[in-house]
């Protein structure tokens, strides 16, 4: 079972965090759960990786896969902000190991797929790569590390403009996309929450047209990405589900900042609240129900 464990399961750790953060409100036992759901499939991936070496190196040859790896690093930078009440000053070290390995990844992705690029292979997962760095935006104050969380925003948002021409090109003009990888259409919602969620988080003083443009960016994303959903839903299982999870739940968590900032500001937006509830209960069901497939997919069904 260990051997047919896709890679992109990361990106279903991710999103178990990620919506352990957004109920939090809600319930710390159900946050804790959230946590240790995607804790154990992180050390599984792990395990995977270092049992089987040869594997994973073929894996990193796949730019979809080596983009969606991004989703390993950015869980790192979450499950730092769970294990700081237990483990302390020293969660400190996990955190940043998880921006050290997302800084490689770039590296390693510019270096390997985007000096010879060929627009047939982007995909929207290209997002993660340079757009995933903006988590340690929405956890650098738990480590006191706002300037940190700045710049890595500020490198996030500039790509993020760059690459929704490159990503939104390829598939207005290549329409060939391997049924595979269509579900990674999803990841369309999370680039702009997750800046949105980042500038919330690394920004003490924040300005409301800017956060406005934000939360407007990402919410005419996350409906292009709904739309779409329902399709991808009546598809045979791929590992690309996984582009259910972290997506929906960010933008939800992007949404629940704005809603309180707004609040705070003494900008009240009628339906906002509505909207958030929406949100969190979509991002709920398609979490449970990716990690219901993933489950059924490796005991051996579909």
């Amino acid at each position: 079972m260990l051997k047919k464990l896709p890679l992109p399961v990361t990106g279903v750790a991710l999103g178990a965090a990620a919506l352990g953060n957004l109920l939090e409100s809600c319930s710390s036992g159900v946050r804790l759960f959230c946590g240790g759901v995607s804790l154990v499939l992180l050390l599984l991936v792990i395990c995977k990786i270092l049992l089987y070496p040869g594997q994973f190196r073929e894996d990193m040859q796949n730019p979809i896969l080596a983009s969606v790896f991004g989703t390993f690093s950015m869980h790192l930078m979450l499950l730092a902000g769970y294990a700081k009440p237990f483990l302390g000053s020293a969660a400190a070290v996990i955190w940043y190991v998880g921006i050290v390995i997302h800084v490689c990844l770039i590296l390693y992705f510019t270096a390997k797929f985007i000096r010879k690029l060929a627009l047939e292979k982007v995909f929207a997962s290209y997002f993660i790569v340079y757009v995933g760095i903006v988590v340690a935006s929405v956890t650098a104050p738990a480590f006191n590390a706002q300037a940190v969380g700045q710049a890595a925003f500020w490198f996030g948002f500039v790509l993020l403009l760059g690459l929704l021409v490159l990503v939104t090109w390829r598939y207005l003009k290549r329409k060939g996309v391997p049924a595979p990888a269509q579900p990674l259409f999803c990841i369309y919602t999370a680039p702009a929450s997750l800046c949105l969620a980042g500038y919330m988080q690394s920004f003490p003083e924040k300005s409301w047209p800017f956060a406005v443009g934000l939360a407007l960016l990402a919410l005419v994303l996350y409906i292009v990405a709904l739309v779409k959903l329902p399709k991808y839903l009546r598809m045979p299982f791929y590992p690309s589900y996984a582009a259910f999870t972290f997506p929906f739940a960010i933008s939800a968590i992007g949404m629940k900042m704005m809603m309180a900032y707004a609040s705070a500001a003494g900008h009240e937006i009628p339906g906002m609240d509505i909207l958030v509830l929406v949100e969190t209960v979509i991002a709920c069901a398609l979490v449970a129900y990716t990690i219901i497939r993933y489950g059924m997919f490796l005991l051996g069904g579909k």
